[in-house]
């Protein structure tokens, strides 16, 4: 099985920064692509940002310029670096990649459990 845990969530002041960690774990074969999520309250999922295995990146139109992904292949780990946030970044960050298991060599979306990014001042 496969595994994605996040860490890094928390309560930061506007302007301020987090950093957000993702770690796959379990019979892993290759990691296409992995990405970050957020939901907040009474809104829709969207895509926050998103990087391939060769380091292409992708990001939400509201989060350019302010956050940043990047990943560690070697540790299958992504994180997202968030400067500048804003109340309205506030949300549930997920940790989304899709991975091929080495042990039915099957390609599918993982989901992390979630990590709360809180802005208030």
């Amino acid at each position: 099985q496969v595994q994605l845990v996040e860490s890094g969530g928390g309560l930061v002041q506007p302007g301020g920064s987090l950093r957000l960690s993702c770690a796959a774990s379990g019979s892993i074969r290759r990691i296409n692509v992995m990405g970050w999520y957020r939901q907040a309250p009474g809104k829709e999922r969207e895509l926050v940002a998103s990087i391939t295995r060769a380091g292409s990146t992708n990001y939400a139109d509201s989060v350019k310029g302010r956050f940043t992904i990047s990943g560690d292949n070697a540790k299958n780990t992504v994180f997202l670096q968030m400067n500048s946030l804003k109340p309205e970044d506030a949300a549930v960050y997920s940790c989304n990649g899709l991975i091929q298991d080495n042990t039915y060599l099957q390609t599918r979306t993982y989901w992390g459990q979630g990590t709360q990014v809180t802005v208030s001042s």
